[in-house]
């Protein structure tokens, strides 16, 4: 399996149109204080390829701040036998830097901000 590094605008559309799944291998904390809309959380720290969301119809994509753990958790994958094979590039950061929504915490309020529910 080769393991491949997905373009976070690609990642977005794919979501949108119902073709991917989206897991989140931050840290609860982290996950807690931004996220991406429809986002599992699976962190690194516990993480058990076995334990994820397998989707025939739709590809499993991981993704995390900056793109280091989620290549170490497509590795353990990979090692698992488990058939994930993509990230998103650059993780949060690029995903952000891209312009695209993310789920947040108003620090004056503590609601929770999705541009996406409006």
């Amino acid at each position: 399996m080769s393991l491949r590094e997905l373009d976070p605008k690609d990642v977005y559309k794919a979501l949108q149109d119902n073709k991917a799944v989206l897991i989140d291998v931050r840290e609860p904390r982290e996950y807690a204080a931004e996220r991406l809309h429809g986002a599992s959380l699976h962190p690194l720290s516990t993480f058990d390829p076995q334990s994820l969301p397998l989707d025939a119809s739709r590809e499993v994509i991981l993704h995390c701040g900056s793109g280091k753990r989620s290549m170490d958790a497509l590795q353990r994958c990979q090692k698992a036998g488990v058939p994930i094979t993509a990230h998103v590039k650059g993780g949060l950061l690029a995903w952000k830097t891209s312009g695209l929504p993310t789920i947040t915490i108003d620090p004056a309020t503590g609601a929770v901000v999705d541009p996406q529910s409006r």
